[in-house]
């Protein structure tokens, strides 16, 4: 039997991995991962350990490769959340949750667009009843 993946992430987060990989149907087995020498910031963590997580999704031949932590552990965690994210964009197309989210952001600008031009229009007409009320009327004059 395969030694289950161990990620310094709470048990959490890493069971609702294991079961959003079940539910998109990926398996382990599927997926190949090397580990490469990071670059940039992490200083000599970085430059003597290979921190950088590389993933292949062999059935989809998706690759996704990960150096945003200093953490090995952590980096194949995050690898394996991108890796399902694009699987998931693959299989789902318009369904997807980054699909979905791009539609959200879209109606709340358009929800605030419209809202905004009604604010204008009532700052507009306030504008003109002031400027009403201070017109000369000659009868007026007391």
């Amino acid at each position: 039997m395969a030694q289950p993946l161990i990620f310094s992430v709470s048990p959490e987060k890493e069971n609702a991995l294991r079961q959003r990989f079940a539910d998109l149907g990926i398996d382990e087995k599927d997926i190949t991962e090397r580990f490469i020498r990071s670059g940039g910031h992490g200083g000599q963590n970085v430059n003597k350990v290979s921190t950088c997580v590389y993933l292949k999704h062999i059935p989809s031949g998706i690759e996704v490769k990960c150096q945003k932590e200093r953490s090995q552990a952590l980096n194949r965690f995050i690898a394996r959340r991108i890796l399902a994210d694009k699987i998931e964009n693959v299989l789902l197309g318009k369904a997807s949750r980054e699909q979905q989210e791009r539609e959200r952001i879209k109606r709340q600008k358009r929800r605030r667009s419209r809202k905004a031009k009604e604010k204008v229009l009532r700052l507009k007409h306030h504008t003109a009843e002031k400027k009403k009320e201070r017109t000369y009327r000659p009868d007026d004059d007391g």
